[in-house]
């Protein structure tokens, strides 16, 4: 099996050095980038398994780094930052980060991270033994006027393409999977983001908020809705 490529953008030369050691040790493939402007081009040519980002960067920060990479790719992105404030960890996820980790940290805990998101990327490789079209169904929820494609990673409301990053995408399509099932967020964190996610509570909320905005019509006339069920969770409900 190839080593996983790994892409450490910071600009703190210690850390780089400090976690290109760990990561090479277990045997991983690195690659680094100091500067926020010189990260999307560092990206498109080693072509990562998984990046690690540092939120504060010379010449473009890692919030409109996360943002660029998301245009074409959904590979895993880990942020890194050294504020306090939750509204950069909530803004970092709107964007498709999938993880957050606060410096400092401990070199062994961000490795254990990528493990974790790393497993969970390759949990969701689809077995070859299994047909196209049996996957194709198993990939794809629909109700009227509404299709999440698994497969595809596009969700179609009333024959409308609509965009969002993997983790909103994911949420929907376990929710849809799921009709008038509650799950409390701490379910819904287990099942989408997987066991080792280190993440909030808060992160579900904020998620299911960018899905309503997206998907949801004002007058409520579709037959379906993400509903909150106070104190306890959310399920997709029809009507």
């Amino acid at each position: 099996m190839a080593a996983k490529r790994v892409l450490l953008v910071d600009d703190d030369q210690s850390i780089i050095e400090v976690q290109k050691m760990y990561f090479e040790k277990e045997g991983y493939q690195v690659s680094t980038c100091m500067q926020g402007d010189k990260a999307v081009a560092a990206f498109e040519t080693f072509n990562p398994d998984i990046i690690i980002l540092d939120l504060m960067l010379p010449g473009m920060d890692g919030n409109d780094i996360c943002r660029e990479i998301r245009k074409s790719s959904d590979v895993p992105i880990i942020m890194l930052t050294a504020r306090t404030d939750t509204l950069d960890k909530i803004i970092g996820l709107e964007l498709g980060a999938d993880d957050y980790v606060p410096k400092p940290f401990e070199p062994k805990e961000l490795l254990a991270r990528v493990k974790a998101v790393l497993r969970r990327t390759d949990r969701k490789s689809v077995p070859q033994e299994q047909t196209e079209e049996e996957n194709k169904s198993k990939e794809i929820v629909s109700y009227p006027g509404f299709v999440v494609d698994k497969a595809r990673y596009v969700v179609t409301v009333d024959g409308e393409e609509i965009y969002m990053p993997p983790k909103e995408l994911e949420l929907l399509f376990f929710l849809a999977s799921n009709p008038d099932r509650v799950f409390t967020r701490e379910q819904l964190l287990e099942n989408v983001w997987g066991y080792e996610f280190y993440g909030e509570s808060r992160t579900v909320d904020v998620h299911i908020k960018r899905i309503r905005e997206k998907i949801e019509k004002p007058d409520q006339s579709q037959s379906w809705a993400i509903r909150t069920i106070w104190s306890k969770g959310y399920k997709f409900e029809t009507k």
